[in-house]
């Protein structure tokens, strides 16, 4: 009956900027990735009645709830052989998806998106949700973030605050990259115990996602899934944003940058300027 009580939270956080390569080479790769997420959705929905969805669009302006919507839901008919419930989430996000794109100010240049803040929304509407649960309830929440973007190191320190609060809230981070590896997401995955993709094809879309991140955390473990890849762990520096082997870090505040200052631009603590290395004096030969 403890079992039965248990609900589980997804949140799925859609990258529908239209800077992305795959978008621009091809935009039907939207509608497609949007039928295979909808699909994906609702396959959450079946598999217990206590499951609950929320769906957020990342733009390059700003993050939207797809779904749910605040205020009264769509009035949907029913659709022969569809649950009503299924028809809802549908007709929902893709008319809230079509309302953001129309909305949208127009792009003269690529823009990043802004996927750190809308994992911080996501993180939000999850603490809300957990804040107003009935009691007795408990509530496994996840983020699924989908994105054919590149890496964003301007992006790095909300990142990083991002995951590791979703690590104290026990929220699972699982990222899909439909274009390039993402280095800073697959930290995340790491730091929260959650499953990286790097998409092979966009074609079996759907099938991958029904695959790797359809099952609970805790299941995935009797699961035969793709084997995880080594974790880049490069940091990125605070003054260029760009990641980094080797740097210099504030004792202070902790800052990274690549090359020396003598003031910390973060906490502006002043440091000595480094000696220069001696060089070490030539040993001389012993005659014989």
């Amino acid at each position: 009956m403890e079992e039965n009580k248990d609900a589980s939270l997804l949140v799925i956080v859609m990258d529908t900027n239209p800077s992305q390569r795959i978008i621009r080479e091809n935009p039907h790769h939207l509608t497609q990735c949007l039928d295979s997420i909808v699909a994906f959705a609702n396959a959450h929905l079946m598999q217990k009645a206590q499951n609950k969805l929320a769906v957020l669009a990342c733009h390059h302006h700003a993050t939207e709830f797809l779904y749910p919507t605040p205020g009264k839901p769509l009035d949907i008919r029913q659709v022969d052989g569809q649950y009503e419930a299924f028809t809802l989430v549908e007709k929902t996000i893709k008319q809230k998806l079509a309302k953001v794109i129309g909305e949208a100010p127009r792009l003269s240049v690529p823009t990043e998106s802004l996927l750190a803040g809308s994992m911080a929304m996501a993180l939000c509407y999850i603490a809300r949700v957990n804040r107003n649960k009935p009691a007795g309830v408990k509530i496994n929440s996840r983020i699924l973030v989908v994105t054919g973007s590149n890496e964003c190191a301007s992006q790095y320190m909300t990142y990083m605050n991002v995951f590791f609060t979703a690590q104290k809230q026990n929220v699972t981070l699982d990222v899909c990259a439909l274009d390039k590896p993402l280095s800073l997401l697959q930290q995340g995955c790491d730091i929260t115990g959650g499953q990286y993709l790097k998409l092979p094809q966009l074609d079996g879309f759907l099938q991958y996602l029904l695959w790797v991140f359809l099952p609970e955390p805790l299941t995935r473990c009797k699961l035969v899934l793709p084997p995880p890849v080594k974790v880049d762990y490069r940091a990125a520096c605070f003054c260029h944003r760009e990641l980094i082997d080797i740097g210099y870090v504030c004792s202070v505040c902790l800052s990274i940058f690549c090359k020396f200052s003598p003031i910390c631009t973060t906490c502006h603590t002043v440091f000595k300027a480094p000696a220069p290395i001696a060089a070490k004096p030539k040993k001389k030969k012993m005659k014989s």
